[in-house]
């Protein structure tokens, strides 16, 4: 509490955390306005029937925009996906590599084209929603979703999506410029958060009515509390490689001579390798729902969540993706060639080829328990549905979402707090860093 008092006294802080929530406000505001041209109970009652496909993942990263079509309906994720294109593409393109390499300049442009990038996926996505939309019936009825399909409504809605994208992104550049936080995770923050409410609601009712023994509640409780610090243990987990500098002599002065290390985190993928896994687990469903194929069927039933093989698949997906993404973001061959350019080595091993391929054994070992982690976190809540008949979703990419942009916010809190004097969240562990 101390902490949290301590953030009144510094007005630029208190600034950035009242504009932060003002914007995320406005973002919530944004998710309730409809798109025009759509019948909202037929939509409501279309997805009612889709909650094991990717239209759901959507859903619960647009903070239930998608399910009402409003305007942020497609929400962040065009400029999560243009973000993961680009950054695939360097490895491909080196002009873009290069262009990575060149400090904040050569980011900016790789900034602005991932905006173009985001704006020219929404776009296509918005083709794709209202061109499906006139497709889509609801009900024993088939009652239609949109009042009156054609051309007009194809372009008003690819605008209005568009546009709520793109004011979505900028929304989140504010936050990250003026705010507190990473703006692009807090508003995917906000959007699993803000289905919370409902979700308690619904427990405690089942609790009333006596489907929920109290007592499982307290164990499920406690096991939540063990698996967030589970988490939060992994998340701050890193292999520290020791990296001696060479002392330099420029003019009168020596430098270098001091002794670091080099930080592997144990999950350096983060949260993509389960969307990505996500994905393509709801993609047969997808499919399903619109070709009436016996095969399609029969694997959207196989891949449906909850059974054996969805599960092991999943893993398997989980798997792949941790190990593919984490070496196209972390390059051994480039860290070990800045630490020759700058006169680090690791003690023991000479610098160039024997360093980059010490450093890509430690992170192929590492990268191994992430996924294990990883999977783990993932697979929970499966588990607890068909094991424990637990009414609501605990666990998977929204949970490891959540844990980590709050730890992620809380630190540049206590950043802010710290050099101003004033004491952070964590008190044992900031008297461990001043000592």
């Amino acid at each position: 509490m101390s902490a949290f008092s301590s953030i009144a006294k510094i007005p630029e802080l208190k600034r950035r955390i009242i504009f932060t929530l003002l914007m995320l406000a406005v973002y919530r505001l944004g998710c309730q306005i409809p798109t025009p041209g759509i019948d909202a109970e037929a939509l409501m009652r279309f997805f009612a029937a889709q909650r094991g496909t990717i239209f759901g993942l959507f859903d619960m990263f647009s903070g239930g925009a998608l399910e009402k079509l409003s305007v942020f309906a497609l929400g962040i994720m065009p400029y999560i996906s243009a973000a993961i294109i680009i950054e695939l593409l360097k490895v491909v393109i080196p002009g873009l590599e290069k262009l990575y390499k060149e400090g904040e300049a050569g980011q900016k442009k790789i900034k602005q084209y991932t905006r173009y990038g985001t704006v020219v996926i929404a776009a296509i996505q918005g083709i794709g929603i209202a061109v499906g939309l006139e497709s889509m019936t609801s009900g024993a009825a088939h009652t239609t979703v949109v009042l009156h399909p054609g051309w007009a409504f194809r372009l008003m809605t690819v605008l209005t999506l568009t546009s709520g994208t793109a004011f979505i992104m900028w929304l989140g550049e504010m936050i990250t410029e003026r705010g507190i936080g990473n703006g692009i995770s807090l508003i995917i923050f906000a959007g699993i958060v803000a289905r919370m409410p409902s979700a308690l609601i619904q427990t405690f009712e089942l609790i009333k009515t006596g489907e929920i023994m109290p007592v499982l509640m307290v164990l499920l409780l406690v096991a939540m509390v063990v698996v967030v610090g589970f988490i939060v243990f992994v998340e701050r987990g890193q292999r520290r490689i020791q990296v001696q500098y060479a002392r330099r002599v420029v003019g009168r002065k020596m430098y270098g001579g001091q002794s670091t290390h080099l930080p592997l985190k144990v999950n350096t993928a983060g949260v993509i390798p389960p969307i990505f896994a996500s994905s393509l687990l709801m993609f047969p469903a997808t499919v399903a729902g619109f070709v009436h194929n016996e095969w399609v069927k029969w694997a959207a039933d196989a891949m449906s969540p909850g059974g054996g093989v969805h599960d092991l698949v999943y893993v398997a997906l989980i798997f792949f993706f941790c190990y593919f993404y984490t070496a196209v973001t972390f390059n051994p061959v480039d860290v070990a060639d800045n630490l020759k350019k700058w006169g680090g080595y690791v003690p023991g091993l000479r610098p160039g080829k024997p360093t980059s391929e010490y450093i890509d054994k430690i992170l192929t070992r590492i990268t191994l328990g992430g996924a294990i982690y990883v999977s783990a976190v993932c697979v929970l809540p499966s588990i607890l549905i068909r094991k424990f008949n637990v009414p609501f979703y605990f666990g998977g990419t929204a949970l490891l979402i959540v844990v980590g942009v709050a730890m992620d916010t809380m630190s540049q809190i206590e950043s802010h707090l710290l050099t101003r004097h004033y004491e952070g969240f964590m008190k044992k562990r900031m008297s461990r860093v001043r000592r």
